[in-house]
């Protein structure tokens, strides 16, 4: 598995994040080819000190190549051109394949 993961800053208006997000953003996410499962928050917290990120977001593809083909797709490219309408405070992308282990 490979995950891409969306941390974003805090916004300019928390308030129109939140709803644009929901409202509009996350129904794109919903029909990105490729995309196995996703989750988000916007509860995220520090374990100490104050967070450095207002939300989150996580995408599970099969592996990098159907990460990069999903996000050069067509639907892709206005799934990220969509971040510019809410995300005032910027957002980091990081991406990573998935290692399982057990404890």
């Amino acid at each position: 598995m490979h995950k891409l993961v969306v941390l974003y800053s805090q916004p300019a208006d928390p308030e129109h994040f939140r709803d644009y997000y929901v409202t509009n953003h996350l129904p794109l996410i919903m029909n990105w080819p490729g995309l196995l499962a996703w989750r988000y928050s916007f509860d995220v917290a520090a374990t100490t000190g104050e967070a450095a990120y207002f939300a989150v977001f996580e995408g599970d593809f099969a592996d990098a190549a159907a990460m990069a083909a999903a996000r050069a797709s067509p639907h892709g490219r206005r799934v990220a051109a969509d971040v510019a309408n809410y995300a005032t405070g910027g957002a980091v992308v990081i991406h990573y394949p998935v290692r399982d282990g057990t404890g």
